[in-house]
């Protein structure tokens, strides 16, 4: 809700959560002395406004100002009863404060039936009526009547003499992208912030993101990036560095993207656990293992992302790739141990075997083989063949062997490693025999 403001204070209205405006006010005090203190612009001869109107008119503001919305109002009607009599320009300022008088209750539909009586009172002060106008384009804006925001800024501009101020082509961009006319906002907006920037000055934030949100929906990712790298380069917030990366990496530059997520987390802007595995990802696929495994555990000790199946298994992946066995194996056995299927009991098996520790890769693998669910089943029994033989148990070697000639993908392997288990088995009984006799 808006908070309540006395008649003779601006009011402020926001047109949408992107950007706030100011509506400006004119009350009979304000417009009598602004019509004794200079001329119109153009040549409009207006009534003037009589001194028992205006009297009337202060009354009902100095009432409204203290909060009598009731009897401000009934003064109004009073006036308004001997319309017969007024002038355009009295007309006008009655309509005026019952305008205001609706929007400070917040009762904005009356508001801008009230407003909208003011500009069709002729003649009238040009500057009183480019208010109106203005102010009827954003009330209307604030109430979703986008094409009617349209009207009145176009009537605006066709009074006005000056040039068009950026603040309309926003405007015009807002309405047109609630109106889901992208195209044009985009030439609008595209129109106000080149206006701003050509005087050297930095466009409001809330109209790049206004510009961004436009080249997002017409499906322009490049000037999404674009828009994103002068909101970083201006504004610094967090969120605009993750975007940025974002965007870097839908459009496949990679190492932009690890080079702006990075400096978003050296600046304390990665907070997130989702941001957080992303840069962690973006190390591992980047050949810099040990940077993602450190931010995991990290992440994991701080309770920024759960200890759990899919973040202890990524952590192991990248001690893993890193050549840390020392460090994968115990984080890649926590994972074990929370997963219902073996392929983390077999990916520890070959990882122990590699290690030489076969006592501990058939305990690894046999485990893979209980749980079950493995997408390779043969190179669990070749990992099973090669521990037994390494520990001289040939018998069990070539049983496991055997097993995995049965599988495609290890039927090749597993025969050449049987014809060799084969052979050393015979070499050893033949030297076992020798040595006991």
């Amino acid at each position: 809700m808006f908070a309540k403001k006395t008649i003779s204070q601006l009011v402020a209205l926001a047109l949408l959560t992107t950007t706030g405006y100011v509506l400006p006010t004119v009350t009979p005090v304000g417009m009598a002395k602004a019509q004794e203190q200079q001329e119109e612009r153009k040549t409009r001869r207006t009534p003037a406004l009589r001194a028992k109107v205006y009297e009337q008119l202060a009354r009902a503001q100095a009432l409204a100002d203290e909060d009598k919305i009731g009897e401000a109002l009934e003064a109004l009607d009073n006036v308004k009863d001997k319309s017969s009599s007024m002038n355009s320009y009295e007309l006008a300022m009655l309509y005026n404060f019952y305008g205001f008088i609706h929007y400070n209750a917040e009762q904005y539909d009356k508001a801008i039936a009230a407003f909208e009586q003011v500009v069709e009172q002729q003649p009238i002060p040009e500057s009183f009526e480019l208010t109106t106008l203005f102010s009827l384009a954003q009330l209307h804006m604030m109430q979703g009547n986008y094409d009617k925001t349209l009207v009145f800024l176009e009537r605006w501009e066709a009074l006005n003499v000056g040039d068009i101020p950026a603040k309309n082509y926003l405007i015009k961009a807002q309405a047109m992208y609630q109106m889901k006319d992208y195209e044009r906002a985009s030439r609008f907006i595209n129109q106000a912030v080149a206006m701003v920037e050509k005087e050297g000055k930095v466009p409001e934030e809330n109209w790049f993101v206004l510009q961004r949100a436009i080249f997002y929906e017409l499906k322009q990712p490049e000037k999404v990036r674009d828009v994103l790298v002068k909101m970083v380069r201006h504004y610094n917030d967090g969120k605009y560095w993750v975007q940025l990366a974002g965007m870097y990496g839908e459009l496949g530059e990679e190492k932009k993207q690890l080079a702006v997520l990075e400096a978003a987390y050296q600046q304390g802007y990665i907070t997130t656990g989702s941001d957080v595995f992303n840069l962690a990802q973006l190390y591992y696929y980047h050949q810099v293992p040990v940077k993602g495994a450190r931010l995991m555990e990290q992440a994991m000790q701080e309770g920024v992302l759960e200890r759990n199946l899919r973040n202890l298994k990524f952590t192991a992946n990248c001690w893993a790739l890193a050549k840390n066995d020392d460090k994968a194996i115990p984080v890649l056995t926590a994972a074990a141990n929370l997963s219902e299927d073996g392929e983390l009991d077999a990916q520890l098996g070959q990882m122990y075997l590699n290690m030489e520790a076969y006592d501990k890769a058939i305990e690894a693998t046999l485990a893979a083989l209980q749980k079950g669910g493995l997408r390779n089943q043969g190179m669990s029994h070749l990992v099973l063949g090669m521990a037994y033989f390494n520990k001289q148990r040939f018998n069990d070697a070539l049983n496991e062997l055997a097993k995995a000639e049965k599988f495609d993908s290890a039927k090749r392997m597993a025969q050449q490693w049987g014809k060799y288990v084969e052979a050393e088995k015979v070499s050893y009984e033949r030297l076992k025999a020798e040595l006991s006799s």
